[in-house]
């Protein structure tokens, strides 16, 4: 796994986690529903990141 790849995850991860967590918050959910959409996001981010790196990649 390059460096690239990591990175891309990594932010990917971050930026998921954070919006599937802010997205609970605004509709009101509470703690739980917000850590459970802040994983989704976070699933998300790993593959949004992974594809972002096979594209910079080519």
């Amino acid at each position: 796994m390059t460096r690239v790849n990591r990175l891309c995850i990594f932010t990917g991860t971050l930026i998921g986690s954070y919006a599937g967590w802010g997205l609970g918050e605004w509709l009101g959910f509470g703690f739980i529903w917000s850590f459970v959409l802040s994983g989704v996001g976070s699933l998300a981010g790993v593959y949004a990141g992974w594809k972002v790196a096979r594209k910079l990649e080519e």
